[in-house]
């Protein structure tokens, strides 16, 4: 199974790891901590170091009740990293982003994938993607960011979210996206009770069903804390058994702060589902 990114072809056929470089002020894991340019670019660096397949640059907070960032901000946050990134370093650049001149803007600057909370659903977002022929992450999200997690309800989480993430699929295909470019995300904590979590991993291999890989974002997240009554920074290993089950029920794509113990762990999943040259 290959991913395709622009000129790059990631082989997915072990499960990969994206290094998680957030360069906002307000992130609930490591706000401010790599704002500047220097200090995105050393823990890129120390990530690729620790095997990271993709830096996942963001410039806008996702989390609950985070406030809106403009567009101009966005940009003058995630580019300049980005540059310096694709000039330094050998590694596929992700932006993580919903607007459309951002992801533009973001491309200009050497990222090869757009991961999108919104899949793609901007006016333009679709073409601007698909010209680019760049990889794309379509994720599932019930609402919008500052208020996703007032009171999320549904029928059957699995159904609802494997029918947004095909139909969000569709409208990509038709608009000249590649197959082979598309990853889906459930949206692990983006408008989901607990319990909505834990189904949705448990359930992984419905969604593995679609055809395309999927890509699992759950490093230091709140159902952590809230199942083993953790702090953000003590949700390491909880949120390693994570990976590593997602991976054994199908995931291809593991997005974390903490990489090298993450590769660590779902190559060793890996080895047990696959098994291993010797």
């Amino acid at each position: 199974m290959i991913w395709r990114c622009r000129d790059r072809n990631i082989d997915l056929t072990r499960p990969i790891v994206m290094g998680i470089l957030n360069v906002t002020p307000d992130s609930f894991s490591d706000g401010a901590r790599y704002a500047s340019v220097g200090a995105a670019l050393d823990r890129a660096a120390e990530l690729v170091g620790e095997g990271a397949a993709v830096i996942y640059v963001g410039g806008e907070s996702t989390r609950p009740c985070a406030a809106a960032v403009d567009a101009a901000i966005e940009t003058d946050r995630v580019v300049p990293v980005i540059e310096r990134i694709t000039a330094r370093l050998d590694v596929a650049v992700s932006i993580d982003t919903r607007k459309p001149e951002v992801m533009a803007a973001a491309l200009g600057a050497g990222a090869a994938i757009i991961n999108d909370v919104h899949a793609l659903r901007a006016p333009g977002a679709r073409r601007l993607a698909a010209a680019a022929g760049v990889g794309v992450c379509l994720m599932h999200m019930q609402g919008e960011p500052r208020t996703m997690q007032d009171d999320p309800r549904y029928d059957d989480v699995v159904a609802a979210v494997a029918r947004f993430l095909d139909d969000e699929r569709r409208l990509c295909l038709a608009a000249g996206i590649e197959r082979e470019a598309i990853v889906l995300d459930p949206g692990i904590g983006f408008g989901k009770r607990l319990a909505h979590n834990l189904t949705l991993l448990r359930e992984l291999p419905r969604l593995a069903e679609l055809g395309s890989p999927l890509l699992i974002g759950v490093s230091r997240k709140k159902m952590i804390g809230r199942v083993l009554g953790r702090d953000v920074g003590e949700r390491l290993y909880g949120g390693l058994g994570l990976a590593a089950l997602a991976v054994g029920r199908g995931a291809n794509i593991i997005r974390t702060h903490d990489v090298g113990a993450t590769r660590d762990a779902i190559l060793m999943a890996s080895a047990v589902m696959q098994g291993a040259e010797e």
